[in-house]
């Protein structure tokens, strides 16, 4: 999982003790304080970009301003005696590193849709007739959208019951293990984005955990979908890995079956990264982002071809990046069917839903983790 090396240099927003928000690069235990070091002309760039409460003036720039920063900051952090100076990572108060737009979750796990389908419809074919012809999503809450650490409240709403619907605390409150990406470079509205032109708009990837309160979502998704079950709270990564430092985990992907409509064809592929999830100190499930069946540059072509504009700081999940094999069910609603056959955990416990007090941390390749907390 992510180490902070000088070959990664995520990007995000901190603050120290007396100090206003900024833009910072993750270095081993440190911050490089992005603001500063233009000021002083380390950086060749316009100090404003960075003094910012969060990355979206500097995603906004572009690829070539990012291909530039990451460049000096590389030339900057390599070699023998390359030591910049840094915020301790105890001194820093990590922030939302963006700005959200607009939030939207899909579901690009074949594996996730068949176990799924298989537990929720049993005796119907578990993938539904839409699924392999374009990638299905919903839009979700960008106001919730908070920051890896940050404690999630158990939801209340209402839930199916044996006499009809009752309110109260979720019962079956879940995560969902993902990969999304982040959006620098807006759309014109009315504009489809090219499935080849894509990745030109993204700025970097995290981690994100869907919360899914799963008792809720089955009494209120017919027929319209997910609302209360995950608008409460959706977790990401403090820092944003930069798209660049992906590039050697780009890998080929199986061929597409049937073929997809034109505006969603390319050369299938997936990026290799190694993920997992652990809930109250047990990992329960490793999986990796390259048994994704839809690619992000296939989201966004589709996201886009009805008109729909990006706009700077959008988040694109992924779904939960489900693998084909028991141990990389990556939700509690998978790995226990539905909490019928609960986990056991390493100190003896078992779950078939999330406890209060559980604390569930994703982790990936490359990646910064996203942990938080029950309450």
């Amino acid at each position: 999982m992510s180490g902070f090396g000088p070959e990664l240099l995520p990007y995000g927003v901190f603050r120290s003790p007396g100090s206003e928000p900024r833009v910072g690069a993750r270095l081993g235990d440190g911050v490089l304080d992005l603001a500063a070091l233009a000021a002083d002309g380390t950086l060749d760039e316009d100090p404003a970009l960075f003094a910012q409460p969060s990355l979206n003036a500097f995603m906004a720039a572009g690829p070539a301003t990012w291909s530039r920063v990451r460049a000096e900051l590389t030339a900057l952090t390599h070699g023998p005696d390359a030591e910049p100076a840094t915020t301790p990572i105890g001194d820093a108060e990590l922030l939302l590193p963006i700005a959200v737009a607009d939030y939207v979750d899909f579901f690009s796990s074949e594996h996730h849709a068949r176990n799924v389908g298989a537990i929720l419809r049993p005796g119907a074919e578990p993938v539904l007739p839409n699924w392999r012809h374009l990638p299905v999503g919903y839009h979700g809450r960008a106001g919730t959208v908070v920051v890896s650490g940050t404690p999630v409240r158990r939801p209340r709403g209402q839930r199916p019951g044996p006499d009809g619907p009752t309110y109260g605390p979720s019962e079956r409150l879940d995560a969902e293990l993902e990969l999304g990406y982040v959006v620098g470079v807006p759309s014109a509205h009315g504009e489809p984005v090219a499935v080849g032109a894509a990745l030109d708009h993204v700025f970097g990837a995290v981690l994100v955990n869907d919360w899914s309160a799963r008792d809720i979502q089955a009494w209120e998704a017919q027929p319209l979908g997910p609302f209360l079950a995950k608008s409460f709270a959706t977790s990401t990564s403090a820092w944003v890995t930069p798209l660049e430092a992906l590039a050697g985990q780009r890998v080929a992907a199986p061929v597409q079956e049937p073929a997809p409509q034109e505006y969603l064809r390319e050369d299938p592929w997936a990026y290799d990264l190694g993920l997992e999830l652990e809930i109250a100190g047990t990992v329960v499930a490793r999986s990796n982002a390259r048994h994704l069946y839809w690619s992000p540059a296939q989201q966004i072509a589709h996201l886009t071809v009805n008109g729909a504009s990006l706009r700077t700081g959008d988040l694109v999940a992924t779904g939960t990046a489900s693998g084909p094999g028991p141990g990389e069910r990556a939700c509690l609603l998978e790995l226990t069917r539905n909490g019928t056959e609960p986990v056991t955990l390493d100190d003896g416990t078992s779950r078939g839903y999330l406890a209060d007090g559980d604390e569930v941390v994703l982790r990936g390749d490359l990646l910064a983790e996203v942990r938080g907390r029950i309450v």
